[in-house]
């Protein structure tokens, strides 16, 4: 799967890059950094990372340089439902010029199987 946070319909990056006082290459290589932030954060139970599985459901970029992540859960009672935002937060921040970061948990709607990418399909012999 590329790496395309727009394509998933998870990063409005390029929606207001041009309302946005970030340059547009830096929106592309902070979205680049998030991605592959995100992709060090894995499901203990699943061996696929959260980006790949689907759980990134949106980020927002703002003018303060905060990111806003939208995410879920494979199941509402997952076991490290308490911790996983604080992981994906800490990976966030861990991006250069990433100013805060907050992290809100939905479920609505569901995550469902359907929202892997082909590679978390291939990994989990799903293909």
């Amino acid at each position: 799967m590329a790496d395309d946070l727009a394509s998933r319909d998870t990063m409005n990056a390029a929606e207001t890059a041009a309302e946005s006082a970030i340059p547009q290459a830096e929106l592309d290589r902070m979205t680049d950094e998030l991605i592959a932030a995100f992709k060090t954060v894995f499901d203990p139970e699943i061996p696929v990372d959260i980006y790949e599985l689907g759980l990134i459901y949106k980020v927002d970029i703002d003018d303060d340089r905060k990111v806003d992540i939208e995410m879920t859960l494979t199941a509402p009672g997952c076991p490290v439902a308490g911790d996983m935002p604080g992981w994906v937060e800490n990976a966030a921040k861990s991006v250069d010029g990433v100013a805060d970061v907050e992290v809100r948990l939905t479920f609505d709607p569901p995550w469902t199987p359907a929202r892997m990418s082909d590679e978390a399909r291939l990994a989990l012999n799903m293909l």
